[in-house]
């Protein structure tokens, strides 16, 4: 494999990862307004359908921070933004 190919891969594995993690610790109602998670050079960006969302879910990540970091040893930066359903990150 490509190392690009390899870096994309890995990518989505963690996409795919965090997903189904945020998926099983938040509530299911917040779980259904995620629209996206991306980690990044230690960073885990929370994508919410709408600010609403968005802000109810930085609340909610306050409160599993701590097992997030645990999860992700690498992790060092949380954040939560603003993506619309359809749109890219």
């Amino acid at each position: 494999m490509t190392p690009t190919l390899t870096r994309v891969t890995e990518q989505v594995d963690r996409q795919t990862f965090w997903r189904r993690w945020l998926d099983a610790h938040l509530p299911a109602e917040m779980a259904g307004k995620l629209t996206g998670v991306v980690e990044r050079e230690g960073a885990l960006v929370i994508f919410a359908e709408s600010s609403a969302w968005s802000a109810r879910l930085r609340y909610a990540v306050q409160e599993i921070e701590a097992q997030i970091r645990a999860s992700g040893p690498g992790i060092t930066e949380i954040s939560v933004r603003v993506l619309p359903r359809g749109a890219k990150a």
